[in-house]
């Protein structure tokens, strides 16, 4: 459990350590042997000022790491990061002039290293710390946060939730409790939201990001019926070992605070691929919007001025697990376009929720262009640097089409909705909703960065051969 959502706040603060330690050992060496002749002094040493700091920065990086910092520890506090800080500058130190000592360097300016080796420990302190309180902040907010529904209401429950939520790096938040019937009398601090039968009503009524049971023994017969359900939506299920003990196929085993968790992932748990993609969509979002932005205004202009006001069309769409957002794209309708969907409905060309017409005469004379290029939907790279869809992902869904899903639907909400996915480049005039869902089941299924750099590669011919509907 820990590592799925602790993994990227290590890689965020190795990555800063290190970039702080390049940073320091090179504004260091400025400050020691002057302005114009500290690189000359590298230079004349036999070595590269940047690959030195590069191999510093890696070892004090190794450093920390042979310290602990960047290992979970029940309890953090600001003392314990800083002894454990000063432990290994201090072993860094050692190490450093045991080395010059023996391969007799003595040249090396020991100023020189003080300096960098205080700067660097205090710079390390405050950017963990930093980095901490901004996530917490963040988290704070509303945002990076997950949502984790317990099963069961007794004191294993309770002590479970308490765990969780200590941790708040982890960026997980109790909603509640469900009750099973016959469970010993228990009031816990959180909210019962129902018993145990409406499970089903509750993810579908709630942001529900994973499931945890902590039924007694006598409701272990619940356990794998939970599991299925929670698969076909889905949703991680964790069970904590001290709680059951049982055997379910593709398990994996964790650990959070010395107690081991039975853990059910569905879906991708690449931690460090899925970081990668966010990493990715936040760049190449933020490019594009800069890049396209003359274009942008110039479409707006158009719309303006050929069909009024508004510009922008807004719309409530579901994203991962259920969060509703409001999706951006050019206006393409009239608009009155919502209050006129009852008059289509029966010409609707899709089976199942979702709904289609070619020739939509509801659709503007510059919609119609706009559509038939996809240049519409590029607003929605607002929505992928907020970080509610991706470049790449499953289509985003009204919440009627939510409302209508069968249960095996409701996977397709396991990852964040995309601009383009498989499905556009694989089936855009498929007419069965049922294909389509299929699609992003196996785009969820397969997910890589590969297959998402294939998907967006297959995106661009289908722009320019004006594909879109």
């Amino acid at each position: 459990m820990i590592r799925r959502y602790i993994t990227a706040l290590h890689v965020a603060l190795a990555t800063a350590d290190w970039l702080s330690a390049v940073a320091l050992f090179v504004g260091v060496s400025f400050f020691r042997f002057g302005g114009r002749g500290w690189a000359a002094i590298w230079v004349g040493a036999g070595a590269s000022v940047w690959l030195v700091a590069a191999i510093y920065a890696s070892a004090w990086v190794a450093t920390l790491w042979l310290h602990g910092l960047y290992q979970s520890r029940y309890r953090w506090s600001l003392r314990s990061e800083s002894m454990a800080i000063g432990r290994a500058t201090l072993l860094i130190a050692v190490a450093t002039f045991s080395a010059l000592f023996w391969i007799k360097l003595p040249d090396v300016s020991r100023l020189f290293l003080l300096l960098l080796l205080a700067t660097q420990a205090l710079a390390t302190f405050g950017s963990r710390a930093a980095l901490r309180r901004t996530l917490a902040f963040i988290r704070r907010r509303g945002r990076n946060t997950r949502y984790l529904l317990m099963l069961g209401t007794g004191r294993e429950a309770q002590a479970f939730a308490d765990r969780v939520e200590r941790h708040t790096e982890l960026g997980l938040r109790v909603v509640g409790h469900l009750r099973w019937e016959s469970e010993p009398p228990f009031i816990p601090t959180r909210p019962v939201l129902g018993t145990i039968d409406q499970i089903e009503d509750v993810l579908h009524e709630r942001v529900i990001d994973e499931v945890a049971i902590c039924l007694p023994v006598e409701a272990w017969h619940l356990v794998e019926p939970i599991a299925r359900l929670c698969e076909d939506e889905g949703k991680i299920v964790r069970i904590p070992m001290d709680v059951i003990e049982l055997t379910l196929p593709g398990a994996r085993m964790e650990e959070l605070d010395g107690v081991t968790t039975m853990s059910l992932l569905y879906g991708p748990d690449r931690v460090l691929s899925l970081a990668v993609k966010r990493a990715v969509d936040l760049a190449l979002a933020t490019v594009a919007l800069v890049g396209l932005s003359p274009l942008l205004v110039a479409i707006a202009a158009w719309i303006r001025v050929v069909d009024g006001p508004p510009i922008l069309f807004r719309q409530t769409r579901i994203g991962l697990h259920g969060r509703p957002f409001q999706v951006l794209k050019f206006r393409t309708m009239v608009p009155d376009a919502e209050q006129r969907l009852g008059e289509l409905e029966e010409s609707n060309e899709i089976r199942g929720p979702a709904f289609k017409v070619t020739d939509d005469p509801r659709i503007t004379r510059v919609g119609r262009l706009l559509r038939r290029t996809s240049i519409d939907e590029l607003p929605q790279l607002w929505n992928v640097i907020r970080g509610e869809m991706s470049l790449v992902g499953p289509r985003p869904p009204l919440p009627r089409e939510v409302a209508a899903y069968d249960v095996w639907h409701r996977r397709r909400l396991s990852m964040k909705p995309g601009i383009t996915g498989l499905w556009q480049v694989a089936a855009r005039h498929e007419e069965e909703f049922d294909r389509w869902v299929r699609i992003d089941l196996d785009y969820i299924d397969r997910w890589s960065l590969w297959l998402d750099l294939k998907i967006m590669a297959r995106t661009i011919p289908a722009v320019f051969q004006q594909q879109g509907r």
